[in-house]
């Protein structure tokens, strides 16, 4: 077996120099007061001494693991691990785990929390499960654009709203999967997939050809030795087999219902104990493949990303929209494509193929719409990426027709989710303009978002009855869609998807908890973006003339700039001590590093390099603290934490 990545290492993760500064921060989050009880898991990947073959590792009070990604002898990905202190907090990775309303209830009370009260109904971290952990984590450092740090918080402590999500435990990360039309095996289904094996498992069963693509592993069949065997340039999911029916009628279109935020057992619980709502998603769940334990999200498990891992087939750490806001280290400079929401398709990796793509390299000349969706890249149609098919007249007057649709409670209540409740009207809107057009023909794949789901979760929490009513708006509109294309003579012939984007857990608002940002506050140079954390940290090199004479430190800025280099740092303090044992330090040398980020200092003969300290500060930069000899001084983490020593 071969070690596998991280696939284009550019300064994500711990590397040699942030060994000390990766251990102070992780052992602020877990330990300091207040926000220790807060942290489930700190996740990150650490280079070896050599600086390149390392470990990946997560972090947790209750015990750590570190493992390895491997390309076996067959070709598939495999993960070692390597080590284990106390327990393995990612050891539990059962993808049915809590997949219903009523495991989720003894769950909780299993952790002493309260399983009739759904804005208490916390569950704790040794009740969760973590499907395909190791995977998860993993990806996530494949991209440059992967933070040092990342924070996965306990299940009720993010953010003042009652509902949330972004962690990667299962209650955060899974969300409802149905494949609905022809082609497909009707019926329930005991397993649970991966988000990125939706779009291959799509185009399988409208039947694309398979290509020279990049698998999981990031190497081409070719490169592989093999026939053409995936359906996307490259391909981190699989096809999921076990659902399509080879014999039966292929289906021609497809249409992606995303429903925001829509927590899987909320779902389920309504369907089962309420038979007259929510009619037109039952008119799809009659004719669907429907998965147990649902769709395991990209990690995060959050919005930007987890679109655009659906739409890609392929994870964050490859189609590099790793977070909603992230740091490019390159550019010193930080982007938010969920904070701007337009246009956001170019911060995709272009190395990675989307859905709409590869419908127009199969049909060329087809119509495809991305419908208010975070990713479109590649549709025809695609309002947020500044190209609309759509007659601007005729949907504001759908939009008003649409508008009786909305819940007026939201006007009263939340304008977040009136908002978002009027974003899904106008959406609608757009779908019925070109579904109803004489000049176009109808598209033949739509990727289709409704957030009020979302907004609902978020500000009612998942099992309100704000979600309730949330769920039964979007159920009207589903209607509205499934009626359209009967009017075409299309719904029979088109295989639909029904899912969401992540999963949702109730809070404890009161917290008013953002543990990933506790690193400042413990004193530490950082990015912080929740839940990622870019450290600020300087690359230090000591070395002492060959006579003993003299010593001279190098000071680098630790992120290499978009040339490739690392730049010298002018300005940094340097304090040069001599230790020796039973006495105080001696100052040997201070004073600053020179345009060169240099600073050189007289040496004692008397004194060995491994008795000579050397301290480095540059403000927005985090201290470093090594020996004339080149012995980095690190923060003894596993001592600290369990008593464990390195």
């Amino acid at each position: 077996m071969n070690v596998h990545g991280p696939e284009r290492l550019a300064g994500q993760g711990l590397d040699s120099e942030q060994h000390d500064s990766g251990n102070r921060a992780i052992h602020a989050l877990l330990s300091d007061s207040g926000v220790g009880a807060q942290v489930d898991l700190v996740l990150t990947w650490r280079a070896g001494d050599d600086g390149e073959h390392g470990a990946y590792e997560a972090w947790a009070t209750r015990g750590l693991v570190r493992f390895r990604r491997l390309i076996a002898g067959d070709g598939t990905l495999q993960f070692e691990v390597i080590e284990v202190v106390g327990q393995n907090p990612l050891a539990n990775q059962d993808p049915l785990a809590l997949c219903t309303l009523d495991a989720e209830r003894a769950a909780a009370m299993a952790g002493g929390f309260d399983s009739d009260d759904h804005t208490r109904r916390f569950i704790a971290p040794e009740q969760q499960s973590y499907p395909f952990a190791y995977e998860r984590v993993a990806q996530l450092f494949d991209s440059p654009n992967a933070p040092d740090l990342a924070v996965s918080p306990r299940d009720w402590c993010s953010g003042s709203s009652p509902g949330t999500h972004g962690a990667l435990h299962v209650r955060q990360s899974r969300a409802p999967l149905w494949f609905s039309g022809p082609g497909v095996v009707v019926g329930t289904h005991d397993l649970a997939v991966r988000s990125i094996d939706i779009a291959p498992t799509c185009l399988a069963a409208l039947g694309f050809p398979l290509i020279d693509g990049e698998d999981a592993t990031g190497r081409t069949s070719s490169e592989r030795g093999a026939a053409p065997d995936v359906l996307l340039a490259r391909q981190d999911g699989r096809v999921v087999g076990e659902v399509l029916d080879g014999t039966g009628r292929q289906p021609s279109r497809l249409y992606v219902i995303l429903m925001d935020g829509m927590h899987q057992t909320e779902l389920d619980d309504r369907l089962a104990n309420d038979p007259d709502a929510l009619p037109h998603l039952r008119r799809l769940r009659a004719r669907a493949a429907v998965l147990t334990g649902g769709s395991i999200v990209n990690f995060p498990s959050i919005t930007w990303p987890s679109h655009t891992a659906i739409g890609t087939g392929t994870w964050g750490g490859h189609h590099d929209v790793v977070n909603p806001t992230y740091y490019l280290r390159d550019r010193r400079a930080t982007v938010s494509p969920q904070g701007i929401s337009m246009g956001t398709e170019v911060y995709a990796n272009t190395a990675v193929e989307s859905v709409y793509e590869a419908f127009h390299r199969v049909h060329p000349g087809c119509l495809t719409a991305a419908i208010h969706a975070p990713f479109g890249r590649g549709a025809t149609h695609a309002f947020l990426e500044g190209r609309n098919l759509c007659d601007r007249t005729r949907v504001k007057l759908l939009t008003a027709e649409f508008a009786a649709d909305m819940n007026p409670r939201w006007q009263n209540e939340h304008q977040s989710v009136a908002s978002e409740s009027l974003l899904d009207t106008r959406g609608m809107a757009q779908v019925a303009e070109l579904l109803s057009r004489g000049d176009l023909p109808a598209p033949l794949f739509v990727y289709h978002e409704l957030a009020v789901t979302d907004g609902a979760g978020h500000e009612y929490g998942p099992h309100s009855d704000g979600v309730a009513a949330a769920l039964a708006e979007t159920d009207r509109r589903i209607g509205r869609v499934l009626g359209l294309l009967d009017e075409r003579g299309l719904f029979e012939e088109t295989l639909f998807v029904v899912s969401a984007d992540h999963g949702m857990a109730p809070q404890d608002a009161a917290l008013r908890a953002n543990p990933t940002a506790h690193v400042l506050a413990a004193g530490l140079a950082a990015i912080v973006a929740e839940p990622m954390i870019w450290l600020l940290d300087l690359a230090v090199e000591a070395e002492r003339a060959s006579d003993g004479r003299t010593g001279r430190v190098i000071v680098y800025d630790n992120d290499a700039d978009t040339s490739g280099e690392q730049p010298p740092y002018e300005g940094a303090e340097v304090i040069v001590e001599a230790h020796s044992e039973g006495a105080r330090p001696r100052l040997i040398a201070s004073g600053s590093t020179d345009p060169n980020g240099r600073f050189g200092f007289a040496t004692p003969s008397d004194v060995a390099s491994d008795r000579i300290a050397i301290s480095v500060r540059a403000d927005g930069r985090n201290s470093r603290h090594l020996l004339l000899d080149g012995t980095r001084l690190t923060f003894d983490l596993r001592t600290a934490l369990y008593g464990t020593p390195t």
